[in-house]
């Protein structure tokens, strides 16, 4: 009695449906080029020319991230598109705070059965974060492991390498009592707190992912699934003119958690909650769930993405700049002497 012979896509691993997806993510990658990458996709590794005449003493700052539980909302809308912007996004946001201008990125990709069209899309959105980050895309790898993820499910991963003058980096070493803080606006959650919002918007208020979010004219997929904000054209344009003495980044932890990283120990940061307009959606999520205000703060960024620590003399001019660049900022604290208690950041007001 003859055995059938075994192959590796009766196992759950189609090649070919591999080879097919590379070919449809081959222009997306290439729009994503700068003069320094040396090389198409398909190579074992990425190469990427340094030009070191560009810098005195370049540093290289790296930075991977993930997207956490917004991927849910993804499944259940069957939309892939915009995913990948918030994937470039979590580490281009998170390298630009040291002043480090992004070079490129790498993505991981895995899933229990590879769809190439479907693959398409995540890369599609990867492709366009990267063009907004200014980045490469200059390599990934996609992984199919059948059995390991649930039907239609997967999952992503980023990496991202930038570069910086050793005398350029912004540390936060030289915030000082009196500065501004000044606040960028968010697009939305971004890519943290989903699993309390999840269970706020699905569980407490019983809305599906096609009910209308309330106070505003959008379903709730398309509020969930609002693309993360890049930060990086607009603070490479503010680094060109100005100094910023520090710089956080408001993800996961929120205000109450990120701007702590970047303060000296002396300095205490207070934050005037009526300073800028809260979005509707923290409003509506915080009423959903009877959220304490510093749990608000501690998981969701507010409306606020970035937070720059500058000269008082700089500050109004900054959000000028800011603004004409299509950003909505304000100031919205100062820093303080550290005081006795614990707490590096007081929020003030309701």
């Amino acid at each position: 009695m003859s055995i059938k012979p075994a192959t590796y896509k009766e196992s759950g691993v189609d090649i070919a449906a591999g080879n097919s997806f590379v070919n449809l993510i081959k222009p997306l990658v290439k729009a994503t080029s700068r003069p320094e990458v040396l090389a198409d996709i398909g190579g074992f590794g990425g190469l990427f020319s340094l030009n070191t005449t560009k810098y005195k003493n370049p540093v290289l700052v790296s930075g991977t991230d993930g997207v956490g539980t917004k991927l849910k909302v993804a499944f259940q809308t069957d939309r892939h598109d915009t995913i990948g912007i918030d994937l470039v996004a979590m580490c281009v946001n998170d390298i630009i705070v040291q002043g480090a201008e992004p070079l490129f990125f790498l993505d991981y990709l895995a899933t229990g059965k590879l769809l190439p069209e479907k693959g398409a899309e995540i890369v599609k959105g990867i492709a366009e974060g990267c063009k907004q980050a200014g980045c490469a895309l200059i390599g990934g790898e996609t992984a199919e492991m059948p059995g390991f993820y649930a039907d239609g499910e997967y999952d992503v991963a980023g990496f991202t390498v930038g570069v910086v003058d050793r005398d350029n980096i912004i540390d936060g070493s030289c915030i000082s009592v009196g500065n501004r803080l000044i606040g960028i606006a968010s697009s939305g959650l971004h890519s943290n707190g989903y699993s309390l919002a999840r269970t706020l918007i699905f569980d407490r208020m019983g809305l599906t992912i096609h009910d209308t979010f309330p106070g505003d004219d959008r379903i709730v997929g398309d509020v969930m699934l609002t693309p993360t904000r890049i930060y990086v054209r607009a603070i490479m344009n503010l680094l060109k003119d100005f100094t910023i003495n520090g710089i956080a980044h408001i993800t996961g932890g929120g205000l109450l958690e990120n701007v702590p990283r970047v303060l000296p120990r002396a300095c205490q940061a207070h934050i005037f909650t009526d300073k800028w307009p809260r979005p509707n959606l923290f409003t509506v999520l915080q009423k959903a769930g009877n959220v304490e205000r510093d749990e608000m703060y501690r998981t969701f960024n507010m409306g606020i993405g970035m937070v720059l620590a500058v000269a008082e003399s700089q500050a109004e001019e900054i959000i000028d700049r800011l603004k004409g660049l299509g950003e909505s900022a304000w100031v919205i604290g100062d820093i303080a002497e550290c005081g006795s208690g614990d707490e590096r950041v007081e929020l003030v007001g309701a």
